[in-house]
């Protein structure tokens, strides 16, 4: 192990590839922790420091987000994916192995934050010293709380010159039931406090706890595919000890392999001599199979292994679901394969095959959130080179009828056709934390969004918390963009699922000379009816090129029609050749052009170019952005 002065990271030029070299540290020596916070609360940067001070990168190989590694990430400057990377820190003379995982603040990406927590023993939240405690830093520290994890509460950014750490320190002690003075402060930019915040985390956070001398039992935390490599699993070690070229077993499928490489992350993959209680990890088999490496999955040794796994993860709901389909349909095997490996590295990712008239095959996915559902397909795109069209995101509803069965409808293709009784919609329960003079706005924005307040309570003198519940359907497509809007762009909102209620909801179909189009479908509430029906319908007007005969656009629910567009016939010039003579001559072709119009018509099918699906059904205009 390098020699480390106390509080500090190596002395220039010492060799850290020793640092993956040694035995199986004492889990005495290990504090496993991550960093959680809102989104551009400044998680990053603040892991930066920690690397630079740490000594684990070079200041040559030095830059901004270096935990950051998608090309995503970086554009956005936003944190998708939860980054581990093992540090040294000495502290009084005495050496210490620090695990530590960055998370994202989106609360699209909380499924990431959960399975984090479950890796480690303790937490820092971190709080921006100019902005304060937002919605999503109140759901990471209920989620911390309730794994029972040792918090640090840290003041980040307060170099900032709008920095007020005295109020904010004050708000932070109100949540968390610490005194104002406990609150650390830190500036992750310039590296202010950091030392001692490290310091800290070596005092204030538990040593991890197994039995090393028992079966080996490790616990999958993530899994990322690599073309050369196979599967890449990353685990936590909590029971025993993995060694490389020891046979493991997968718990869960009881698949055994040969394991070729066990090593770390710091922050580059470092092969080691195996992992120990407490450590953190990956693990390699050469396995090229997606399927046999599950998140929340238990490894342990092939032979005299562990009889009991480890409790899982709980496996994530999807709030949102949305149709995939390739743009080329001969893609559609490249697609499946792509969903498989991309699954891998995001086990929030729910998808399953379905067929449309319209678009052909392709796949109903589901997400945590219309971010999710953009990142997903950009992924897609970027990592795996396909062109995908992407549905109208919607949720799901459950459709009871008159004679008591009950239906699941995922698609506005499934709605039954029989007479319904009740609608149940999936609700959300919104926090919404915001200064107090905008208190009337949210409650406007809300009540319209048929919102139910559920309580309001100050966090301070000027920042009052509101929690709402509301259909998700009214939360997916632009309630954010409005909430930020009319807050000025001081509001945060954070949600998660809450049950289901009854709703009067209606399906509108888009017609076309009186043929259903199914991609075209919605399903909204019967007030929103008419306005829906009206928006599609003007929008396919402009969209959908005119053909030889007149092509009505309706939109309809059941057989009522509640909307109408229609776009004119390409008229052509019949008489251009009637330079003079008798008007009978004339009469004659325009009956003749009145007939072949009517057999057209009758006959004729209207062409729906791929551009107007893809304009029409383009969610790029509702997604969730995110927002600094």
């Amino acid at each position: 192990m390098v020699r480390i002065r106390a509080g500090a990271g190596p002395t220039k030029g010492s060799p850290i590839s020793s640092f993956a070299d040694k035995t199986f540290t004492d889990p005495a020596q290990i504090r496993n922790f991550c960093i959680i916070a809102h989104i551009d609360h400044g998680k990053s940067t603040l892991a930066d420091r920690m690397l630079q001070l740490t000594g684990v990168v070079e200041e040559r190989a030095m830059r901004a987000q270096y935990l950051d590694r998608m090309d995503i990430e970086r554009e956005r400057g936003i944190t998708i994916k939860a980054q581990n990377v093992r540090l040294p820190w000495t502290v009084n003379g005495e050496e210490f192995v620090l695990h530590l995982i960055d998370t994202p603040g989106h609360v699209d990406f909380t499924y990431e934050v959960s399975r984090a927590l479950e890796a480690c023993e303790g937490a820092i939240l971190l709080v921006d010293a100019a902005q304060g405690i937002e919605a999503q830093t109140l759901a990471n520290l209920y989620l911390a709380m309730e794994k029972d994890l040792k918090i640090i509460p840290v003041l980040n950014k307060i170099d900032l010159p709008a920095a007020d750490p005295d109020r904010y320190a004050e708000e932070i002690a109100h949540i968390t039931g610490c005194e104002p003075g406990d609150v650390l402060r830190v500036s992750g930019k310039t590296g202010m406090g950091v030392k001692e915040l490290l310091d800290e985390v070596i005092v204030q956070i538990p040593a991890p706890v197994g039995d090393a001398d028992g079966p080996a039992r490790a616990m999958i935390f993530d899994s990322v595919y690599d073309a050369y490599r196979g599967v890449v699993t990353y685990v936590r070690v909590v029971d025993g000890k993995i060694r490389p070229r020891e046979k493991i077993t997968m718990m869960s499928t009881g698949t055994t392999h040969e394991l070729l490489e066990v090593g770390i992350i710091s922050p580059e993959p470092k092969a080691s001599v195996g992992l120990g209680v407490g450590e953190v990890g990956y693990l390699i088999t050469g396995v090229k199979d997606v399927r046999q490496s599950r998140v929340g999955d238990t490894v342990t040794s092939a032979r005299n292994g562990a009889t009991e796994p480890l409790v899982g993860y709980r496996d994530p709901k999807p709030m949102v679901y949305s149709g995939l389909y390739p743009m080329d349909g001969s893609d559609y095997p490249v697609l499946r394969d792509a969903l498989d490996k991309l699954r891998l590295n995001d086990a929030a990712l729910a998808y399953e095959p379905e067929t449309s008239v319209a678009l052909g095959f392709g796949f109903r996915c589901g997400f945590l959130g219309l971010l999710h559902m953009e990142i997903t397909r950009d992924r897609l795109e970027r990592e795996f080179g396909l062109e995908l069209i992407s549905t109208a995101p919607n949720v799901v509803y459950r459709v009871q009828l008159e004679d008591g069965t009950m239906q699941v409808v995922t698609n506005p293709s499934y709605w039954p056709e029989g007479k319904v009784r009740d609608v149940y919609e999936p609700i959300a329960k919104c926090t919404v934390i915001a200064p107090s003079e905008y208190i009337g706005a949210i409650m406007e924005l809300c009540q319209s969004r048929r919102g139910e307040l559920g309580g309001m309570d100050y966090l301070s003198e000027t920042r009052v918390e509101l929690r709402y519940e509301l259909p998700m359907g009214e939360i997916m497509f632009d309630f954010f963009d409005a909430l930020k809007s009319r807050t000025k762009g001081y509001a945060s909102l954070d949600y998660e699922e809450a049950g289901e209620q009854v709703a009067d909801l209606v399906k509108v179909d888009i017609l076309l000379q009186g043929e259903a189009v199914d991609a075209f479908s919605s399903i909204v509430h019967r007030t929103n009816a008419a306005a829906y029906g009206g928006r599609m319908t003007a929008k396919l007007r402009e969209l959908i090129p005119r053909q030889n005969f007149e092509v009505p656009i309706q939109a309809a629910i059941g057989s009522k029609v509640i909307s109408r567009e229609t776009i004119r016939a390409i008229r052509k010039d019949v008489l251009a050749k009637c330079y003079g003579g008798d008007i009978s001559r004339k009469r004659k072709l325009l009956e003749k052009q009145k007939e072949g119009k009517k057999r057209m018509k009758t006959i004729g099918r209207v062409e729906v170019p791929q551009e107007a699906f893809v304009a029409a059904l383009s969610s790029e205009s509702v997604t969730d952005k995110p927002k600094k």
